[in-house]
C-alpha cells in the first residue's frame, strides 16, 4: 500500500522499497559491473567523438575514461584526491531547528543515526566522485524496527548505471531493463543524488575530468615519447674501435663484445682494440619530455585545485600561504554543495520517516576554518605586550590549541609570579595586628613603573636588532647602546632601599 508521505517534489513514498537494493550489477542485469578500457589507445579523434558523444546524452565511454583518467595517472589522482578529503575529513555539526525540545530531541536524532554514522566520511568522499564525472548517485539502504528508520547502509553506485532525461539533460534516471533507453526514475528518500556545481550548464560537461581530458591524453603521449627516448639514448652508444690490421676474426669479436657488454657488463679485447661509450642522451634538449609533463601537471592542479603552489615542486611557502586562500573558497564552495545535498536527501528524509513532515528541519554542517598564520599572532602578541598592551592568555591559548593548565599539571615555563599585595590590604593587616606583608608593598612601588624602566632598556636594542645585518656586527653596535639605555635602574633600586629602610625604621619605633 503507497504511503500518504510525499517527497519534495510531490511524489509518494513507497516504503516497501526503501529497506531494498534497488540497482545491483548482475552477469546478466544491464548495469555490468565490468566495462572495456576507454583509454588505452585513445587519439585526439577518439577523445573528440567522445566528449561529443556525452555531450548529446550517451556517457558511457566518458564516464570509463574518466574513471580510468583517475587510476593511471598519479598526479590527477592525488590532486582529487585531496580536493576530496579536505571536506571529507571534517567532523560533521548539527544544529536544531529551534530551541525547543521536540526540535532539539529531532536534533540528536540526527546527529546519533547520521553525523556519527560508521560510513558518513565515505559517503561524503562518495558524492564528491562528482567532481570527475559531474554528478554522483549514492543509494540510502534503510533499517527499520517497530518504532523507527535509520540509514543502514549508503552505497555508491557507479554513475555508468543511470542516464539523463532526454528533454531537459538533468534528471537522473536508472537504466533498467523495464526501460533500456530513457530509464526509469529514481524512487523518492532512496537517493542522495549529487551535482558538482562547477561551471553553469548540463551536470554531465561539469566535470573536472571533461576539463583536463586533452591535457591528460598529450601528458600521456609524452609519457611513452620519453620511455622511448631513454630505452633508445638513455643508455650510452657503446662505440667498438679495431685497427687497420684487424682480422675479420678481430672484427667479428669485437661486434660480440660490444653487443653483449650491455647485458654481460663484461667483455675481453686484445690490446689493439678498445670500446668507447658515447654519451647521447645529455645534450640541452633531452628535457623538453619532463618540461611538457610538469607543465600538463601544473594545468591539472589549477583546474581541481585552483592553483599550483602547494601541489608542485618549486614553490615557496609564502607563495603557498598566498595560494591557500583560493583553495579555501573551493572547499568551502565543495563543503556547502554536500550538505545541501545530505540535508535534501537524507536528513528530511530521516525525519520524515521517523517524525512526520515538519515545519524546519535540523541541518548538518560541514564547516572549513580557514587557516591561520600562528606565527605571525605569536610575533604581534610580544610586539604589542612588549609596548604595554595587556592580553588575556585564555585568548592566545585558544588562538594556538592550547588549554589552561590545572595546578597539578607539569608545565612549560616560567611560573605565574603570585600578585602582590596592595597597600589597602597591608594596612588592613597592620590594622587587624598581623604580620604586615611590607615586601609585598616595596615589590608592588618598585614593579608600578617597570614598562617606562624597561622601555630605556629595551628601545636601543630593538633598534639593534632592526639594523644589525650580522652576529659581529650586533655585537659591536651593542657596546655603543649601553650608555644609551641611562641609570633608570640604578634609581629605582636606590628608591626601593631608601623606603625598606624607612619601613624598618618605622616597625622599630
Amino acid at each position: 500500500m503507497s504511503s500518504p508521505l510525499l517527497d519534495q517534489y510531490g511524489r509518494p513514498i513507497r516504503k516497501q522499497v526503501l529497506t531494498e537494493r534497488a540497482a545491483e550489477p548482475g552477469v546478466t542485469s544491464i548495469r555490468n559491473a565490468w566495462a572495456n578500457s576507454i583509454a588505452s589507445g585513445l587519439t585526439p579523434s577518439r577523445l573528440s567523438a567522445i566528449l561529443a558523444a556525452a555531450a548529446d546524452g550517451n556517457m558511457h565511454d566518458y564516464l570509463v575514461l574518466a574513471e580510468e583518467m583517475e587510476e593511471r595517472d598519479p598526479h590527477y589522482a592525488s590532486v582529487l584526491g585531496i580536493r576530496k578529503r579536505a571536506i571529507s575529513g571534517i567532523e560533521p555539526i548539527v544544529t536544531p531547528a529551534s530551541d525547543s525540545p521536540s526540535d532539539v530531541k529531532i536534533a540528536d536524532d540526527v546527529r546519533e543515526k547520521i553525523a556519527e554514522h560508521d560510513g558518513f566520511s565515505d559517503l561524503v568522499e562518495d558524492m564528491l566522485d562528482a567532481l570527475g564525472k559531474g554528478f554522483s548517485q549514492t543509494e540510502i539502504v534503510w533499517g527499520r524496527n517497530k518504532r523507527e528508520w535509520w540509514p543502514a547502509e549508503f552505497v555508491h553506485r557507479d554513475p555508468r548505471f543511470f542516464t539523463f532525461d532526454q528533454d531537459t539533460g538533468r534528471e537522473v534516471r536508472l537504466i533498467d531493463e523495464r526501460d533500456m533507453v530513457g530509464g526509469l526514475a529514481l524512487e523518492p528518500f532512496k537517493w542522495i543524488s549529487h551535482k558538482a556545481k562547477l561551471k553553469s550548464g548540463l551536470p554531465i560537461r561539469g566535470g573536472l575530468a571533461r576539463l583536463v581530458a586533452f591535457g591528460w591524453m598529450c601528458k600521456s603521449y609524452t609519457m611513452k615519447d620519453w620511455i622511448a627516448f631513454v630505452e633508445t639514448y638513455g643508455l650510452p652508444l657503446r662505440l667498438g674501435r679495431y685497427g687497420p690490421s684487424a682480422t675479420a676474426e678481430d672484427v667479428e669479436m669485437l661486434f660480440l663484445a660490444v653487443s653483449n657488454i650491455g647485458t654481460d657488463a663484461a667483455a675481453v679485447l686484445p690490446e689493439s682494440m678498445r670500446i668507447d661509450f658515447e654519451q647521447i642522451a645529455s645534450g640541452p634538449g633531452n628535457d623538453v619530455f619532463e618540461k611538457f609533463a610538469r607543465w600538463a601537471d601544473e594545468q591539472t592542479s589549477k583546474a581541481v585545485l585552483g592553483q599550483t603552489m602547494t601541489s608542485d615542486n618549486g614553490s615557496s611557502q609564502s607563495q603557498a600561504e598566498v595560494h591557500n586562500e583560493v583553495r579555501h573558497d573551493i572547499a568551502k564552495a565543495d563543503a556547502k554543495s554536500v550538505c545541501g545535498n545530505i540535508n535534501s536527501d537524507l536528513v528530511k528524509p530521516f525525519v520524515d520517516l521517523n517524525y512526520g513532515v515538519q515545519e524546519k528541519y535540523p541541518r548538518l554542517k560541514l564547516i572549513i576554518e580557514e587557516p591561520e598564520d600562528t606565527d605571525m599572532i605569536l610575533r604581534n602578541t610580544f610586539r604589542l605586550v612588549s609596548q604595554g598592551m595587556r592580553v588575556k592568555q585564555s585568548e592566545v591559548r585558544a588562538k594556538l590549541g592550547y588549554s589552561e593548565p590545572d595546578d597539578d599539571d607539569e608545565v612549560m615555563g616560567s611560573p605565574t609570579k603570585p600578585k602582590a599585595a596592595s597597600k589597602t590590604e597591608v594596612a588592613k593587616n597592620r590594622a587587624e595586628g598581623g604580620d604586615a606583608d611590607v615586601m609585598a608593598t616595596l615589590e608592588e612601588d618598585a614593579a608600578s613603573d617597570w614598562e617606562d624602566i624597561m622601555g630605556d632598556i629595551l628601545d636601543p636594542v630593538l633598534d639593534l636588532l632592526d639594523t644589525a645585518t650580522g652576529y659581529d656586527e650586533a655585537l659591536e653596535i651593542l657596546s655603543d647602546a649601553f650608555p644609551k639605555m641611562g641609570n633608570a635602574v640604578i634609581e629605582s633600586l636606590v628608591k626601593g632601599a631608601v623606603k625598606a629602610r624607612a619601613e624598618g625604621d618605622t616597625k622599630d619605633a
